[in-house]
């Protein structure tokens, strides 16, 4: 299972992959294309040609996880199709994986009152 924690790093990989690849050759992709480790515990998005199908690879610690994600009817939000990397946070990708717009998201810094003596 891959859990949203605050601290879980997220890799989308901007350019799509033929989607008939599986575990390894997605391994292999994120090990020697993007030069990052796939059993790190990160999780790496990619996508389809068409951006209606999405696959996320994570190693959980005992195992990898392949997990498929199909839009009916619409496509996911994505950036231009390049090559290369972004990451993203728990949030975006939860949604992301939700069908909504992700870019929109923005981190607002949080105002700490302070006491006065």
């Amino acid at each position: 299972m891959i859990g949203f924690q605050s601290d879980l790093k997220v890799i989308l990989v901007t350019g799509p992959i033929d989607f008939r690849a599986g575990i390894n050759t997605l391994a292999a992709l994120v090990s020697n294309t993007i030069a990052k480790n796939p059993y790190d515990g990160q999780v790496f998005i990619f996508r389809s040609r068409r951006a209606d199908r999405l696959k996320l690879l994570h190693f959980d610690g005992s195992g990898m996880i392949l997990l498929t994600k199909w839009l009916e009817g619409s496509k996911f939000a994505w950036p231009p199709i390049q090559d290369g990397v972004m990451k993203l946070t728990s949030a975006q990708m939860a949604l992301l994986l939700g069908g909504m717009d992700w870019r929109r998201l923005e981190q607002k810094p949080v105002k700490i009152p302070t006491m006065a003596g």
